[in-house]
């Protein structure tokens, strides 16, 4: 019997080597060649891509068309399943690689029509654009050929790579558009229902100013003087509101009156969801024109031929998520001016499902509380994608940037631009409707704005400063006078920004490395306040909340690793608002609706209901507002043991926001998370700070550069060059990002070369 046992032991031990053994070898098979030689008729003279120490993609070239040619070439070796995810999420295609798990998501991408979208516009670009991105195109599929084997996922999923088009580098802009304004419609969406089903005065009392404000100007909006509404809704039960990523950025700059150099200096970290690979792709550009030498160094978007962030060394430019109001909502009078569109959503196994859109003159048609509404959002039309945001490459100084910015076909952003003779802007950069008055709640059919069909030209910006200093952050930017026409489109709350700010105005000058400090800044100071309101709750009842108030006075003020009161304070603000605002949440629900998207809002309405303690918002469960706002932090208690366990040693930031970055498979298959995830790392930051971190969420790049002075920029990306987890450069630069190491921007020691021909 025990011979039998080993032989069974040992046939499972070479059937598991076999395995392994079979999966590497498909994988190495699948691995780019990133020596050699190569042939081309896409090009007109020879390009070389270089790889340094950390893969990133440094290009020759003779022209930007030929540039073009080569960043697709190392987009389509190294990211190519990554791009085909981006065109298929924003085309709504998931559906033919992942079946019906897929089918609901894509109905909703559907909704918008972004594949037939980007056809249209394709055929409207200049013919310098449509040469640009047929070029890039055939680098990309090149590029992805010379692998010789579609990568793993491919053959998980028994799906077969499709080639890279034209049309799909603008769904691949249009990707940026869902990921970044759908809060905006979302939003509106929500107000809708809560004037609906509660009336005006309470949508006025949950969007009321926010109780920070960082405008560049610090000008303030009128502050909320009316009651509080009442409070019809019973309370049936206490339902956690969900949060919604803060998409968005940090960034800020200084003039050359406080650097050393006398040149610009510009910070940019862009916040999005954290996943395997990392959004971003490093990149440098070199080629000449106009008889000088050109060279652009930051980092690419996979799927298009640009440098979305980076520096020519003359200028140097970032984006934070401008969160303008860039859509509306039309109450439609009847369905006599609609019609139906059917849209055919392939499945894996090759059959298809319908699905019906309603569409009208002002775009695409959705139900809200039963009435038909139609959305008129900015992706939507001409002019919300081009290829202009290849032009920053050639400006010469701030005013060439600037002199662009209602031009480019983008999500409309917060640019931030400095240049080497020490100037600084900012100016928001991307589509904006022409409609001259946004509304948060429906527009009737009859004042539909004939604006919407036009690009807004004429924006606000603010160049060089009295004080020097330029901030963003996600909040409102503009003056007070200018957000009656540019609007709210699910601004964040503010604290972020404010705290930005103030630490600006602490120094007279600053160096690359006192703007890393800032982007690493994770001092709580949003949650203070929140702090000396549980501290004030739990000692009335010192003994039954001794341990807890420890780790409440020793909480260090900070969403630092080993802090136990960060963690307490967090969950306890939350519950507070999930307490107060259940009975709106319960009842929105039963319209599917859900007050998530309008959380950021609420800060000012808790803090007027928690110093105002009206009888109409206590749950009638406890006696006074004393025991609502205890059993709030009960709650905290009870939701910490049921996730974490009793022992609070488990309750640390550093291990309850722990930073895990995974590839989207390693979720559906766990066997292979130590392959394909990157390590996880303890928390280091949180939401209302600079250091935004969640689990999976944060700083997708941390950018700092004064142009002419490249030899100290930083370009840290939580995650390596290579879509392949065989790759020599799949982690490369992850360590340094966690351990805040001062990653260099520049291309370090080259240890890979191809060198492609042409053909004529």
């Amino acid at each position: 019997m025990f011979k039998i046992i080993k032989w069974l032991l040992m046939s499972l031990l070479v059937v598991a080597l076999l395995a392994t053994g079979l999966i590497y070898g498909a994988l190495n098979l699948s691995l780019p060649a990133l020596d050699g030689k190569g042939k081309s008729t896409a090009i007109e003279q020879s390009v070389k891509i270089e790889r340094d120490v950390l893969g990133q993609a440094v290009i020759h070239a003779q022209s930007r068309l030929d540039a073009a040619y080569a960043l697709g070439f190392a987009h389509g070796q190294d990211r190519f399943f990554q791009m085909d995810l981006l065109r298929r999420n924003a085309a709504g295609e998931l559906s033919e690689l992942f079946g019906k798990a897929a089918l609901e998501l894509d109905k909703t991408m559907r909704f918008h029509q972004l594949r037939k979208r980007s056809q249209i516009l394709l055929e409207q670009l200049p013919s310098s654009d449509r040469v640009l991105l047929a070029t890039y195109a055939k680098g990309v599929n090149e590029g992805h050929a010379q692998t010789g084997f579609d990568s793993f996922e491919y053959l998980l999923t028994a799906a077969t790579a499709k080639p890279w088009q034209s049309e799909d580098s603008l769904l691949t802009i249009f990707s940026m558009y869902l990921d970044l304004q759908t809060a905006t419609f979302e939003r509106d969406k929500t107000l809708i229902q809560i004037e609906q089903i509660f009336g005006k005065e309470m949508v006025a009392f949950i969007t009321q100013p926010s109780l920070y404000q960082a405008a560049l100007d610090n000008s303030q909006l009128a502050p909320y003087n009316h009651s509080i509404p009442s409070l019809s809704a019973p309370l049936s039960m206490i339902t956690h509101i969900e949060d919604t990523k803060e998409l968005g950025s940090n960034n800020w700059a200084v003039t050359g009156d406080l650097t050393q150099t006398g040149a610009g200096m510009l910070s940019d970290d862009m916040h999005l969801s954290f996943a395997v690979p990392i959004i971003w792709y490093r990149a440098q550009l070199n080629y000449p024109l106009n008889g000088q030498m050109q060279q652009i160094t930051g980092v690419s978007l996979p799927g298009a031929p640009a440098i979305v962030v980076g520096t020519n060394n003359k200028v140097a430019w970032g984006f934070t998520n401008g969160y303008l109001d860039t859509a509306d909502w039309i109450a439609l009078d009847g369905h006599d001016k609609t019609w139906q569109i059917d849209e055919a959503i392939l499945l894996n196994d090759g059959s298809s499902e319908n699905y019906a859109l309603t569409m009208s003159e002002y775009g695409p048609v959705k139900n809200i509380n039963g009435k038909p509404y139609a959305l008129s959002w900015v992706a939507h039309h001409d002019y919300a994608v081009n290829m202009d945001l290849i032009k920053l490459e050639q400006a010469d100084n701030v005013d060439d940037a600037l002199a662009l910015a209602a031009d480019v076909g983008i999500p409309v952003q917060n640019l931030m631009v400095v240049d080497d003779r020490g100037n600084a802007a900012w100016k928001n950069m991307g589509a904006i409707p022409a409609r001259k008055v946004p509304s948060e709640l429906a527009v009737s059919e009859q004042n539909y704005p004939v604006g919407w069909h036009e690009n807004e030209t004429e924006r606000p910006y603010v160049k060089n400063p009295a004080s020097g200093r330029l901030w963003t952050g996600n909040s409102r930017v503009v003056s007070a006078e200018d957000n009656k026409r540019f609007g709210n489109g699910a601004y964040a709350m503010g604290a972020r920004s404010a705290q930005i700010r103030d630490r600006l105005f602490e120094k007279q000058q600053f160096t690359e490395s006192d703007f890393y400090q800032l982007q690493h800044d994770n001092e709580a100071r949003f949650l203070t306040k929140w702090h000396n309101l549980l501290v004030k709750q739990l000692e009335s009842r010192p003994d039954e909340y001794k341990a807890y108030l420890s780790e409440l006075n020793n909480w260090q003020a900070c969403a630092c690793a080993d802090s136990i009161g960060y963690t307490l304070v967090k969950y306890y603000r939350d519950e507070v608002i999930n307490g107060l605002f259940s009975p709106l949440e319960n009842e929105l629900q039963t319209f599917d609706g859900s007050l998530k998207h309008v959380k950021r809002d609420l800060e000012p309405a808790v803090w007027q209901l928690i110093n105002t303690q009206p009888k109409g918002w206590l749950n009638p469960d406890y006696a006074d507002w004393s025991e609502q706002m205890r059993a709030a932090f009960d709650r905290t208690l009870d939701k910490l043991t049921t996730q974490y366990g009793q022992n609070m040693q488990n309750w640390q930031w550093g291990s309850v926001n722990e930073l895990v970055i995974e590839h989207p498979f390693a979720k559906q298959i766990p066997v292979l998370k130590k392959l394909l995830n990157m390590p996880a790392a303890p928390g280091f930051g949180d939401t209302f700070m600079p250091a935004v971190q969640g689990r999976s969420f944060g700083a997708s790049q941390r950018f700092i550069v004064q142009p002419g002075h490249l030899d100290k920029a930083i370009m840290a990306i939580p995650g390596g060059q290579s879509g392949h987890p065989l790759s020599e450069f799949y982690r490369a630069g992850f360590d340094d990002y966690v351990s805040e190491g001062l990653t260099p921007l520049m291309p370090q020691s080259i240890m890979h070369s191809i060198t492609i021909d042409a053909v004529n």
